[in-house]
């Protein structure tokens, strides 16, 4: 139901009912309104409370009382019955507006436990961080859902600022289970390991380690796209590992857009049994008001009804942003455009600008 739908929807009760009364009046006595006046509470029940359901199923009861009161009892069976067909939908539309109401109570309160799992699995990075201005999305597929399998982490660490970006093959609770994973095992080892290669190895690991422990983790589940990201503290410079994903964007102040794609590809997290090959780190420069823009692909592979392949390099190209957040909304509305209002995979988008310093400012650095 489209917007205006949902805004008339409310009204029809009424209308209903006094369409159905000028209607019973305005013709021959064989003609009756009680299609009209059963309907009636029948709308009402998905939108109003009980209370306001029971009053407008008495009013179509009294309505359908005074009509054939009105015209003249002639028959009296043909006028019971419509009264107790009226009286019968009044009462089912009661044990309906139950039924949604509980539906609806029980929807919330698996919302909130959606949106309390997604804040803990994913928390919101702070807006500003290290001298970064920074920010998040995700943007589930399925209607309510608030979390699946894309992730994204950012954290200050002694070794700069360090991120991750990932899209789990799979779906359902499994998926869920393996973003938990991988995000407990980018916390610790982003404090630990010296380098990105290091850290990215730890990953790789975690994923092997809880997929030999854990049979139900399916190999469809065990494997991540993911791009792992270090900004080193007072150093203009972006290092990058990128492990099958969509390449990140590099978005200047001028409206460039940059596709940081790998030299090298490589496959993705938790497929080290088909091969090892050493990490390759790509070096890439970020001066002061360059934003990255990192995204999984239920961005790169949302499509239009042609099925065309939404762009974010192209569609980006000449813009200007006031800041990651901008940039964010941004995107996310080209793509609801794009897909005129859906998309078919989750999206997980992260955005981060080196915020110009101001003169004669002090540095950040960690406490």
């Amino acid at each position: 139901m489209g917007a205006s739908g949902r805004r008339f929807a409310p009204w029809l009760p009424g209308v209903l009912i006094v369409g159905g009364v000028i209607y019973d009046i305005s013709t021959p006595a064989a003609y009756t309104a009680a299609p009209f006046l059963a309907a009636a509470p029948l709308v009402a029940a998905p939108f109003y409370p009980l209370r306001l359901t029971a009053l407008i199923g008495t009013l179509t009861v009294a309505a359908s009382c005074l009509l054939a009161e009105f015209h003249g009892v002639r028959d009296w069976a043909q006028s019971a019955t419509e009264v107790a067909t009226v009286v019968t939908v009044a009462l089912l539309a009661l044990l309906i507006n139950r039924v949604v109401r509980r539906g609806s109570r029980r929807l919330a309160s698996a919302r909130g436990i959606a949106e309390a799992a997604q804040r803990a699995v994913l928390p919101v990075p702070p807006a500003r961080l290290a001298g970064l201005d920074i920010a998040a999305r995700y943007v589930a597929a399925e209607r309510d859902a608030a979390i699946g399998g894309d992730l994204y982490a950012v954290q200050d660490t002694p070794h700069g600022v360090r991120m991750v970006i990932g899209d789990v093959r799979g779906k359902g609770l499994g998926s869920v289970e393996v973003v938990a994973i991988i995000i407990g095992a980018f916390r610790e080892a982003a404090e630990q390991e010296a380098t990105l290669e290091g850290l990215t190895l730890r990953l790789e690991r975690a994923l092997q380690r809880e997929r030999a422990r854990r049979a139900d983790i399916e190999q469809a589940e065990g494997f991540i796209t993911a791009v792992l990201a270090e900004i080193p503290r007072g150093d203009s410079m972006l290092r990058l590992i990128n492990r099958g994903h969509p390449a990140p964007l590099l978005l200047d102040g001028e409206g460039a857009v940059r596709q940081a794609d790998p030299e090298m590809p490589a496959l993705p997290l938790g497929m080290g049994d088909l091969g090892a090959w050493p990490d390759r780190v790509e070096e890439l420069r970020f001066a002061e008001g360059v934003t990255l823009l990192l995204f999984t692909d239920g961005v790169s592979e949302a499509r239009d009804a042609e099925g065309t392949f939404y762009d974010p390099a192209v569609q980006l190209r000449g813009r200007r942003f006031a800041g990651p957040v901008e940039l964010l909304d941004a995107l996310v509305a080209d793509v609801e455009r794009h897909t005129g209002g859906g998309t078919a995979d989750d999206m997980a988008l992260l955005a981060l600008r080196r915020a110009p310093v101001a003169p004669g400012a002090e540095p950040e650095h960690v406490p």
